[in-house]
């Protein structure tokens, strides 16, 4: 039996869970519902927070499906992703294609029934930017790539709100603006500390093609982008002195961990501050809606 068969019948339901990412959508999902709690006063219909955010989250599956399927020669090349499912054989990239169709044709219908059309469009939008824009195209042309392709990732809040209300709303924006901030540091934290894998599978991350001192540099200016920005909910009124309260703790929590990244005495610094960038994120948004149920309201 050859190598490539032998791998095949190893295909476990688990690999194609694998390519859905689901700690990444999972992150995403939490994003969605709490922008749909925001959407209103009270409680959202049930039908519409389990069935709006299913066909979310199965977008966002196919899109991550199709970010492992492109991906999968400079996959092999990087530590952090050379045991991934199409990258090693284990799902064919036929069947990782198929399963990224059915679970996006999945969403949409979801969406379409059960939701709105809006909702159903502007996720179609965003899994194309992720998946095609991003994946096919920025990541490979640019050192900026993580910057615009952020827009697709910060959608989310977004389309939980458009699914409750139907309608774009500017606090809405300021939600997808939040996380269109956060991804910069986020992301480029996780790449210089992967600076050499990048670098052997030729993607130009920020760190290969302006060094790490300037990427640093530049994650500490967006930090303080990103604290500027978690500010304009309470400017807002959206928002209340709870929120205020967490956001600026937060914020000077990330800037804490941008400074150690730049003073360059911890090696250790870059992971700490990608691990630390999605508790700040699961954190804002959770004390947005304590906020929208204990104060704003």
């Amino acid at each position: 039996m050859s190598t490539h068969a032998a791998a095949l019948q190893r295909t476990s339901w688990r690999d194609y869970y694998e390519l859905t990412k689901p700690r990444v959508v999972m992150l995403m999902i939490l994003t969605s519902v709490i922008g749909m709690l925001l959407a209103v006063p009270g409680m959202v219909p049930l039908d519409i927070l389990l069935l709006g955010n299913l066909g979310i989250a199965l977008c966002a599956g196919s899109a991550a499906t199709v970010n492992h399927l492109v991906d999968r020669h400079i996959d092999l090349k990087m530590a952090r992703t050379s045991n991934r499912p199409v990258a090693r054989g284990r799902v064919e990239p036929g069947r990782a294609l198929a399963f990224a169709l059915v679970l996006g044709c999945a969403g949409m219908a979801v969406l379409l029934a059960f939701v709105n059309p809006l909702t159903a469009w502007l996720t179609l939008v965003s899994l194309l930017g992720y998946a095609v824009v991003y994946t096919m195209f920025l990541k490979r042309a640019t050192p900026q790539n993580i910057v615009i392709g952020g827009i697709a990732g910060a959608a989310p809040p977004l389309l939980g709100w458009t699914a409750v209300t139907g309608e774009l709303h500017g606090h809405a924006l300021l939600l997808m603006l939040i996380i269109f901030a956060w991804t910069p540091p986020h992301f480029w934290a996780l790449a210089v500390h992967r600076r050499e894998d990048y670098a052997k599978a030729d993607i130009p991350m920020l760190p290969v093609t302006h060094g790490v001192a300037y990427t640093k540099l530049h994650i500490l200016l967006y930090t303080f982008i990103l604290l500027a920005v978690s500010l304009l909910p309470f400017a807002t009124a959206m928002l209340g002195w709870l929120y205020l309260l967490g956001a600026v703790v937060l914020g000077i929590g990330f800037v804490y961990w941008a400074v150690e990244m730049l003073r360059d005495r911890n090696p250790a610094a870059g992971m700490e501050t990608f691990k630390y960038s999605i508790i700040y994120l699961m954190a804002l948004f959770c004390i947005m809606l304590l906020d929208h149920y204990l104060v704003a309201v």
